[in-house]
C-alpha cells in the first residue's frame, strides 16, 4: 500500500483560498495594489464586451508574460464594481495555484455558480487567470457556453499553454481572443505626458494620410523613443521612466535591472516553464541555445540550415518544432514573403522578428550598447516598426508580410484587401528605393502605397515623389500605427 499523503486540504484551506483571491467579497472594492489607477485600452473597455448580450462570448486575454494581462482582469473587476455588478457575482480564480491545480474545471465552476447563486437573469462573472493549468480548458469552456450556464468568463493564459494541443473548433461562436500586446510607442508617450494628438482612421492608409497633411509636432521624442526602445514595453518597467530624466549612470542601473527582470520573467520563465509545461519539452537548453542565435539574427531571413549547423546538428524539424514553440510563446514572430496568392505564400524564406525588441536585447545581455552601434540601432527601429505593425495586424485581421525577389526587397507588406501597404525601414534618408520600385513593378496595386520610413522632419506623401513613394518619420510612423491598433481594439470590444 501507498503511503497516505503527509497533508490533505481542508474545506477551511480552501475558503481561505477563495477569500485571499476574491478580497471584493469582504471589502467591496479591489485593492489598488492589484488594479492600478493607470489602465491600458484593453482594461478601459473590456468590462464593456463582457456585460454585453449579444453576441454573448467569453473572453480570452493572450499575449506575453508582464504585459498586465492579469491586472487588466483585475481592473475589469473594479470597472464591473463601479457599475453596480453586487460583489458576490464576480468571482476570481487563479488555476496555477497548488491546491486548485488537481481540481477539475467543472467542479470549480459548479461550485462558483452555487455559492453565487448565479441565474441567467445574474450570471457570476468569473475571472480564471492561468487557465490553461485547468486540465481541458478548452472542453470545458465549450461546455458550459453550450450548456448556457449562467457565466461571464474572462480569462488570461500566459504563452504557450493556451494553444496546446487546442481544438480549434471548440471556440468558434463562443470565445474571443484578445491579444495584449507590449506598449506601443503611442502609450507609452501618454504615460510619459507627452501625448501626440494623431487620430485613426477606418484604415491604416487613411490615417497616414492624415498624418502626412497634417501639422502635428512630432519633434523632441528621439530621446523617450531611445529609452522605451531599450528598456521594452512591459508596463512596470516603463513607469519608472516617466519620472524625470535619471543621470547616465541611474539609467544605466534602471536599464539593467529591466533587463535583468526581462531575461528572468519573460526569457527563462516561457523557456523551463511555459514551454516544457505546454509541450512536454525535455531539451530547454537546446532551445533557450536557440533563442540566442535568433536573437543575433533579429530582422534577418532565416535559413534553417546555418542554423542547425551552429546548434550542433539540430534538425530541420526539430528546428521548425522549436521555433514554432517561440513564437507561441509570444517571444518572436516570423513574417513570410509576400505573394498575391494563398498557394504562392512559401514556409521558406521567413523573416524574424521579436515580439519586443528589449526582450532579445536582455537575452543577449546587451545592456546600453546598442546606443553606440548604429546598425543594432537600426535593426533595433526596424523591429519596432515590424512589432506596431504585427500588433495592429493582430487586431485588424490584416496579414503582415515581407518580400524579397532576388536582390530586391521590401520590408514590411501590411496586406489590407482595400487599401495595401508597403514599408522599408531605414535609419538613413538616403537609403535605397529600388526594392519598392521593384515591387510596385510586380505588385501594381501598391502604387501610390508604399513608404520610406526612416529619421527624416518631415513627411513626404507618395504624389509629390516621382516615383509615387512616400517618406514618413519614423516617430510619426509609430505613433500612427500605435494610435490605429487601439483603434481596432476598440472597434472589436465595442
Amino acid at each position: 500500500m501507498g503511503r497516505p499523503p503527509l497533508w490533505s486540504p481542508t474545506q477551511e484551506d480552501y475558503s481561505r483560498i477563495f477569500r485571499e483571491q476574491n478580497p471584493w467579497h469582504q471589502s467591496g472594492s479591489v485593492p489598488e495594489a492589484l488594479a492600478p489607477a493607470v489602465e491600458r485600452p484593453l482594461a478601459k473597455q473590456l468590462w464593456h464586451r463582457v456585460l454585453r448580450e449579444e453576441p454573448s462570448r467569453f473572453q480570452l486575454v493572450l499575449g506575453p508574460r508582464r504585459v498586465g494581462k492579469t491586472t487588466a482582469m483585475y481592473q475589469t473587476v473594479r470597472h464591473l464594481l463601479a457599475s453596480g455588478i453586487p460583489p458576490r457575482r464576480l468571482w476570481w480564480l487563479r488555476l496555477d495555484h497548488p491546491l486548485l491545480i488537481p481540481l477539475s474545471l467543472d467542479a470549480l465552476v459548479r461550485f462558483v455558480a452555487q455559492t453565487a447563486k448565479a441565474t441567467p437573469e445574474e450570471p457570476v462573472f468569473l475571472f480564471l487567470d492561468e487557465l490553461a493549468y485547468a486540465t481541458d480548458w478548452d472542453l470545458w469552456l465549450k461546455t458550459f457556453y453550450d450548456e448556457r450556464r449562467p457565466l461571464r468568463i474572462v480569462a488570461t493564459s500566459s504563452s504557450t499553454a493556451a494553444l496546446r494541443n487546442r481544438r480549434m473548433e471548440s471556440g468558434v461562436g463562443r470565445w474571443e481572443e484578445q491579444y495584449l500586446a507590449p506598449y506601443l510607442l503611442t502609450e507609452f508617450l501618454d504615460l510619459a505626458s507627452r501625448p501626440v494628438a494623431l487620430g485613426a482612421d477606418s484604415d491604416l492608409a487613411g490615417a497616414i494620410t492624415n498624418a502626412v497633411s497634417g501639422t502635428t509636432d512630432l519633434s523632441g521624442l528621439a530621446e523617450l523613443r531611445t529609452r522605451f526602445l531599450l528598456t521594452g514595453g512591459f508596463p512596470e518597467l516603463l513607469i519608472p521612466l516617466t519620472s524625470a530624466s535619471p543621470d547616465a549612470a541611474g539609467e544605466e542601473l534602471q536599464l539593467l535591472h529591466a533587463q535583468r527582470t526581462l531575461r528572468s520573467d519573460a526569457v527563462e520563465r516561457a523557456l523551463y516553464k511555459d514551454i516544457p509545461q505546454a509541450f512536454g519539452l525535455d531539451r530547454p537548453m537546446v532551445l533557450e541555445r536557440l533563442l540566442y542565435v535568433l536573437a543575433g539574427q533579429i530582422t534577418g531571413v532565416l535559413s534553417p540550415n546555418k542554423i542547425c549547423e551552429s546548434l550542433d546538428g539540430l534538425s530541420q524539424p526539430t528546428f521548425d518544432r522549436y521555433l514554432s514553440y517561440l513564437e507561441r510563446a509570444f517571444l518572436v514572430f516570423t513574417l513570410p514573403n509576400f505573394s498575391p496568392t494563398e498557394k504562392g505564400v512559401q514556409k521558406r524564406g521567413r523573416k524574424l522578428y521579436f515580439v519586443d525588441g528589449a526582450v532579445r536585447n536582455a537575452a543577449l545581455q546587451r545592456g546600453s550598447a546598442p546606443k553606440q552601434d548604429s546598425v543594432e540601432m537600426g535593426h533595433l527601429l526596424e523591429n519596432a516598426a515590424a512589432s506596431h505593425l504585427h500588433a495592429l495586424s493582430q487586431q485588424a485581421q490584416v496579414r503582415l508580410f515581407h518580400w524579397r525577389h532576388g536582390g530586391d526587397e521590401v520590408d514590411l507588406v501590411y496586406n489590407h484587401p482595400e487599401s495595401p501597404l508597403a514599408f522599408e525601414i531605414s535609419l538613413s534618408p538616403n537609403h535605397s528605393r529600388a526594392g519598392l520600385r521593384a515591387f510596385v513593378s510586380r505588385f501594381p496595386r501598391f502604387k501610390g502605397r508604399c513608404y520610406m520610413v526612416s529619421e527624416v522632419d518631415h513627411a513626404i506623401p507618395p504624389e509629390a515623389d516621382r516615383d509615387s513613394i512616400g517618406t514618413l518619420p519614423l516617430d510619426m510612423f509609430l505613433v500612427v500605427v500605435g494610435k490605429q491598433a487601439e483603434s481596432q481594439l476598440l472597434r472589436r470590444l465595442l
